[in-house]
């Protein structure tokens, strides 16, 4: 019904922001994590939704990306995930750092996600691992890129547990090695040879 919301970002809350658009606001639940994703108060920005009817009402959820919303549905084809569910995990670690997680089998850094317990993460690991893939790779916000060409990379890996000046120099020696990849590639390989070099030296 839905496919995103373009206005005035009117509020932000810890979990929720509203936007002003042809005289109606509009409350969206987002995740914690990407709240000042959305830009400054009186910023225009786009939101992409989706919507909850339950018995007895209705939900809007909105994202900084469509890979985030894309990621919050298949949260909830895992059992015992529902749309709340859904954004707390969301919140409690980025998107680029859970498709990590879940690609490379690590079943403690999930649970390292309030809400996430071992049963849960197991659910979340037989049923989305290797499935993420384009969904959850650094710089699929589509933001302005603020911190430099690789801030969304060295975000990520400091997410993941990683210490910062340590994550900026991988993904800097990344970059150079990177710099003949096509452009459509290259933030996916900065971040995967950075992970590679960090959790050698780890």
């Amino acid at each position: 019904m839905f496919n995103s919301i373009t206005g005035r970002l009117s509020e932000k809350r810890a979990d929720t922001i509203c936007i002003e658009t042809g005289g109606v606001e509009w409350e969206l639940a987002v995740p914690a994590r990407s709240v000042d994703d959305f830009g400054r108060i009186g910023d225009e920005a786009r939101v992409f939704s989706w919507l909850h009817h339950y018995e007895d009402g209705m939900r809007l959820y909105g994202f900084a990306a469509e890979s985030d919303r894309a990621l919050f549905r298949e949260l909830m084809k895992v059992e015992g995930i529902g749309p709340k569910q859904a954004l707390r995990i969301l919140s409690g670690i980025r998107t680029e750092a859970l498709g990590a997680a879940l690609d490379s089998g690590d079943l403690a850094a999930l649970q390292k996600i309030p809400g996430v317990g071992p049963k849960l993460a197991q659910k979340m690991m037989l049923a989305l691992k290797g499935k993420l893939v384009g969904a959850t790779e650094p710089g699929s916000k589509g933001g302005s890129g603020q911190g430099g060409e690789w801030a969304d990379v060295v975000r990520a890996l400091v997410d993941m547990g990683f210490d910062r000046k340590s994550a900026e120099k991988a993904v800097a020696t990344a970059g150079k090695k990177a710099a003949a990849a096509p452009s459509a590639e290259r933030e996916r390989e900065v971040f995967r040879a950075a992970l590679l070099d960090l959790s050698a030296g780890a």
